[in-house]
This record gives C-alpha cells, sequence and structure tokens, in this order.
C-alpha cells in the first residue's frame, strides 16, 4: 500500500483526486493539506509514502515544501502535479528534491502509475514538459561524440521506442504510433534501460536526444 498526502489549495481538487486514486487498491489517501507549510507538518506526523504537490499556494508554495521534505524526510517522495508548466517551475522543483512532475490534465490511470512509479523512486515527466525541460538541460550535442556501446545492442523496434521516448511521448502514445500493447512498450523501455545502464526514461530521453542522428 502506498500512503500519499494530497496538498492542493483548493478542497473540491483535493476531494477529486482523493475520489480518484483511492479507486485504486494500493493508494491510500492518508491526509490533506492546503498549503506547502502544512504539507511539512502533514509529513511529520504521518509519515507518508509520496506527497502530491501542487505548485502555486499560499503561506508555502510547493517548490518550498518539496525543499523541506526533501531535506527533513528524505524517505518520502515528492511528486508535483499542478497546472502550472513554467520552465522555473519544473527546474525549481526537481532541483529541491521532487521525484517527477506532471500536469493535472494527467489521466486518472497514468497518474496511478506514475504514482507506482515515483514511488520506487524513478522520475515521473509529463510528456509535455519533457521536451521543454530537455531544451533547457541538454543543448546541441558535441558532434564528435560517440554513441555508447549498448546502442549497438538495441533492435530496430526499441530504436524507433527510444526515439519516440526521446520526443516526450508516453506509453500510451507509443503504443499507438506503433501499433503495439502499452504492456509490449514498457518491456522494451525496460529493455532499453537495461541495455544502456539507465536508471529512468527522462535518462533515456536526454541520451536519445544526444544521439538522435545515430538512432534514425
Amino acid at each position: 500500500m502506498i500512503r500519499i498526502v494530497l496538498v492542493d489549495d483548493q478542497h473540491l481538487i483535493r476531494q477529486g483526486m482523493k475520489a480518484l486514486l483511492e479507486l485504486e487498491a494500493d493508494l491510500q489517501i492518508i491526509g490533506e493539506a492546503e498549503n506547502g507549510q502544512v504539507a511539512v507538518q502533514q509529513v511529520e506526523q504521518l509519515h507518508p509514502d509520496l506527497v502530491l504537490m501542487d505548485i502555486r499556494m499560499p503561506v508555502m508554495d510547493g517548490v518550498a515544501a518539496t525543499e523541506a521534505i526533501a531535506r527533513q524526510f528524505p524517505s518520502t517522495k515528492v511528486l508535483i502535479l499542478t497546472t502550472f508548466d513554467d520552465q522555473e517551475y519544473v527546474t525549481a522543483a526537481l532541483q529541491n528534491g521532487a521525484t517527477g512532475y506532471l500536469l493535472k490534465d494527467t489521466p486518472s490511470e497514468d497518474l496511478a502509475e506514475a504514482i507506482r512509479a515515483a514511488h520506487k523512486g524513478y522520475t515521473q515527466i509529463s510528456p509535455g514538459i519533457l521536451p521543454k525541460l530537455l531544451a533547457r538541460v541538454a543543448p546541441s550535442p558535441a558532434p564528435a561524440l560517440a554513441p555508447p556501446d549498448g546502442f549497438s545492442s538495441l533492435t530496430p523496434r526499441e530504436r524507433e521506442v527510444l526515439v519516440l521516448v526521446a520526443q516526450g511521448a508516453s506509453n500510451r502514445e507509443i503504443a499507438k504510433a506503433l501499433y503495439i500493447s502499452e504492456g509490449t512498450v514498457k518491456n522494451h523501455v525496460t529493455n532499453i534501460l537495461n541495455r544502456l545502464e539507465l536508471r529512468d526514461r527522462t535518462q533515456a530521453a536526454i541520451l536519445a536526444n544526444t544521439f538522435l542522428d545515430w538512432l534514425t
């Protein structure tokens, strides 16, 4: 069971998120907070596995609360869930300890999967945000760089999947583009991470963008 604290300054949004997430048998909402300050107090009292954190809130915003939680309670993961995709927010949240950054239009089933992945320590980034983040942190690659040895072991299908990951596509979007199941996409992503010795799909996307010409 993944124990979650919901943080959002709008009560109706918290109630809606709670109703959706508690449809999942392995997710439990154990606390709610209307601002970052209360969120830190909730974490101290309840010791949740994960905090689902909004960004813009009164008293203490989500970035400051994320930094406090990451510093004081490192075993608790923080997953940002907000309507704001501003690069400054994304960068600040990730730099201050957030495990991921998702937008509130994320489908509920995808959000549940992202929570499970974040709980395991995998970074989660909304597909629409990833290209902006890559543009900021991964400038044009040096042409003299050679691709890692693991690239040569990728199958043609794995290269196709990796290119789409680099474009910020979700598993569902990749499955639709390649006419395969989401389960097959997940298997391909797992194989890619293993072959390239990467931690998560964010690392895979950055590496793929660096050697995109080689992949295509």
